[in-house]
């Protein structure tokens, strides 16, 4: 079975402004205490939350709505990860984008 923590890799323009959702339900209920993070991968991880973020997550049954992602460089790959309480337990998922032109 593949890793139950990564949730993909999508892509986005420089010019974009997303928001990303996460579901969940196959790890625990009604998430709570959510963070997010942004890391740049190709500039050794570097923390680009304040970069890249705008705003916060919010949270709706079980799908945490994440911040919005913008000002991506075109040939940059970033890691999103989205960190939550369950039933007591701490979990953390993460996704991957490519910034395109």
């Amino acid at each position: 079975m593949g890793n139950p923590r990564y949730l993909g890799t999508v892509t986005q323009g420089e010019d974009e402004q997303l928001v990303y959702s996460v579901t969940t339900t196959n790890w625990g209920s009604s998430p709570t205490s959510v963070s997010v993070v942004a890391k740049d991968v190709s500039n050794a991880n570097a923390d680009v939350s304040s970069t890249v973020l705008s705003g916060d997550a919010t949270v709706a049954g079980d799908v945490i709505s994440l911040p919005t992602v913008k000002s991506l460089t075109a040939g940059s790959r970033y890691r999103i990860e989205v960190k939550f309480t369950s039933g007591g337990s701490i979990f953390e998922g993460y996704f991957l984008i490519d910034g395109e032109l």
